[in-house]
């Protein structure tokens, strides 16, 4: 693997560099050697925060933890991020494509995945045409996190999100 390590408001010094490339090299085993890792260390007060993005063909692998000492948040990150593949394998893995970002070993190896993903509720709205400011006060009346749209201004499904410290994300489609 190759790692991309970059630091928000932290000096990323060799010993945090070897500490990463220790711990999320245990994921190896379940890449190609030309898979790249981007690996984000910032500091907020008091939060060690590390966030590790592994985009493969067609689908982005992806964990943060935060905690109070950076090492810690490092084994917990490593931890999540295997559980993800061991749990989603059958769901990650297209035979034909993705394939050929991860290792032979993981593909061949069965895993216990758990529970299946049980969808027990569908629903169906209509949507009116507005813009994401609109679509803000909507997602704050219905006391909601998210809230799709239909974008009056691009004609575009889009989604507004809440975000910590009370402000708010826009997800809009790229084709």
């Amino acid at each position: 693997m190759r790692y991309t390590i970059v630091g928000r408001n932290i000096n990323v010094t060799q010993g945090l560099k070897d500490a990463v490339q220790e711990k999320i090299g245990k994921l190896e085993r379940y890449f190609n050697q030309d898979t790249e890792a981007l690996i984000t260390l910032s500091v907020e007060k008091d939060r060690q925060k590390i966030e590790v993005t592994i985009p493969v063909k067609g689908t982005i692998i992806r964990a943060e933890q935060e905690s109070s000492d950076m090492y810690v948040s490092i084994d917990l990150v490593e931890e999540i991020i295997e559980r993800q593949l061991k749990k989603y394998k059958n769901k990650i893995i297209d035979k034909k494509q993705a394939a050929v970002a991860f290792s032979d070993l993981f593909i061949n190896e069965e895993y216990e995945t758990g529970d299946e993903i049980d969808i027990v509720k569908v629903k169906k709205f209509a949507m009116k045409p507005m813009d994401a400011e609109e679509a803000c006060v909507q997602m704050e009346l219905l006391g909601h996190a998210f809230y799709v749209f239909l974008n009056s201004e691009t004609d575009q499904v889009n989604v507004v999100y809440k975000r910590k410290g009370n402000t708010y994300g826009l997800i809009e489609p790229e084709f």
